[in-house]
């Protein structure tokens, strides 16, 4: 190389700061290669409702019906929902209310200590379109109230996919809940899940029915190979899916690392093969960027948008079939994608990831998610191409110099494609502080979640099989194969 050509080289790479292309080739079909192909639940992305707010989501919310609509106009049916979490061990069925939800508390802010539900909280869950978790109470120990619940559930609740017998169970002893009086333990807790299985099951008269584990410990302790070891095959018939709640946690910078993304759900590996192997699908349950509603500095940021996506469609990757992102107390939710008044930047993370896993079959990932760039590839039931992701998880905080990277992509095939790029001004901004965040140039309206804005999409030329793009530190691109 001449070296005066070397140095104006190296000077543009500090002034624009950009680097060598990352290239990855796409395979012409599903199944060919030596890629890894995941097939696809027909709605991979989802919602999980605290349980004593999920009335509120449904008739105080506006924007809850749009946001899942906006969602089934992608993938062409309804998003599935969870109704759980921590006050679901708090809840208990009242049969002789006419109420959703019974409960007092002295900040609307606040989460109730004990509430009541009646026949009416499921038959407005059984009014849902798409699938229907319901997780019921077992930190009481009062399993005939539950049975009670359950035969409700499973006549009110017609896409009624499965129930949850309690909520990360862990946490029974530390919150004095009375089932763990007498001691308490993984080995404790799993002859209780098994126990309760087929009490339930069989009360309800369906099997498979049961979402069995939702702890939220790191496996392997309290998780699905843990639990499955000791199922025998009365227990296992009652098993709908086995499923696990994840909270990653941390910074920006740390939560939207590809990398660091990408070692956070092999955690989960030996819990996903062994779920498999009983043939069951291993969900996500219960997830969100850090736990306890969120943290303010980081869960309400586009960069947890960026989180959201990466993470979605690295779960999917790694067999975990559904992901269920948690939503709180209405108004004081930070990871929320939506409440009342203003939009979450997380949404539009969850919406990109849709449209790549829109309608599709099978996803493979193009890179070894050891470096800071992924590439994602969905195909058809047929095994054609039908889009690409890529996304460049480098950091960019709103101050300095913004860099840049260059992907190229290789054996395509035709002339042109479009592409539609998920982006804001830093990966700090915030869509509830002012800050503008859009997909393909659209955005999502305040209050009410309605697409706004006119679609803006990016033409990328193909020569000699390649085309390549430039994302700037901490954005996506969709691409389009047809």
């Amino acid at each position: 190389m001449n070296p005066t050509f070397g140095y104006l080289l190296s000077l543009l790479t500090v002034i624009y700061g950009t680097v060598a292309a990352v290239t990855f080739t796409v395979p012409e079909r599903a199944r060919t290669g030596s890629y890894k192909y995941a097939p696809l639940d027909l709605a991979p992305v989802g919602i999980s409702f605290e349980f004593f707010a999920f009335p509120s989501y449904f008739t105080n919310v506006t924007a809850t019906n749009q946001c899942l609509a906006n969602w089934k106009d992608l993938t062409g049916v309804w998003p599935p929902i969870r109704i759980g979490g921590t006050t679901q061990d708090r809840a208990q069925y009242d049969a002789g209310t006419s109420a959703y939800v019974v409960y007092s508390v002295s900040n609307p802010a606040d989460a109730p200590s004990s509430l009541t539900f009646g026949s009416s909280f499921l038959t407005l869950a059984g009014g849902y379109g798409g699938s229907v978790v319901v997780g019921l109470n077992r930190g009481k120990n009062q399993i005939q109230n539950t049975i009670d619940a359950a035969r409700i559930a499973a006549s009110e609740v017609k896409n009624l996919l499965a129930i949850e017998l309690g909520n990360e169970p862990e946490y029974y002893s530390r919150n004095g809940q009375p089932i763990a009086s007498g001691g308490w333990s993984p080995a404790i807790d799993a002859a209780s899940q098994n126990n309760w299985a087929i009490s339930v099951g069989s009360a309800v008269n369906k099997r498979p029915i049961i979402q069995a584990g939702n702890s939220n410990d790191s496996p392997p302790q309290w998780g699905a190979e843990e639990l499955i070891a000791t199922q025998n095959a009365t227990v296992k018939q009652y098993i709908k899916t086995y499923s696990h709640h994840n909270y990653p946690g941390g910074s920006i910078t740390s939560l939207m690392s590809h990398k660091g993304i990408s070692s956070n759900l092999h955690v989960f590996d030996a819990d996903v093969a062994a779920a498999l192997k009983e043939n069951k699908p291993y969900i996500f349950g219960e997830t969100n960027s850090v736990s306890g509603g969120g943290a303010a500095g980081v869960s309400p940021t586009f960069g947890a948008a960026l989180w959201t996506m990466d993470y979605v469609l690295r779960a999917t990757y790694s067999n975990i079939s559904r992901t269920y992102f948690h939503h709180g107390t209405v108004g004081n939710c930070q990871y929320c994608f939506w409440g009342r008044y203003s939009m979450g930047a997380p949404y539009y993370g969850a919406y990109a990831a849709t449209a790549l896993l829109a309608k599709a079959a099978y996803l493979t990932a193009l890179d070894d998610g050891s470096t800071n760039y992924a590439a994602y590839v969905s195909f058809g039931a047929d095994g054609s191409l039908l889009r690409a992701l890529l996304y460049n998880s480098d950091y960019f905080d709103g101050s300095g110099s913004r860099s840049s990277q260059s992907f190229e992509l290789r054996g395509l095939t035709g002339t042109t494609l479009k592409a539609k790029r998920l982006t804001a001004d830093s990966a700090t901004s915030r869509v509830d502080r002012g800050g503008v965040v859009s997909f393909g140039g659209q955005t999502f309206t305040d209050g009410n979640c309605k697409i706004s804005g006119t679609e803006e999409t990016e033409s990328l030329s193909i020569s000699d099989g390649r085309t390549t793009v430039t994302l700037k530190a901490s954005e996506a691109l969709l691409v389009y194969f047809r």
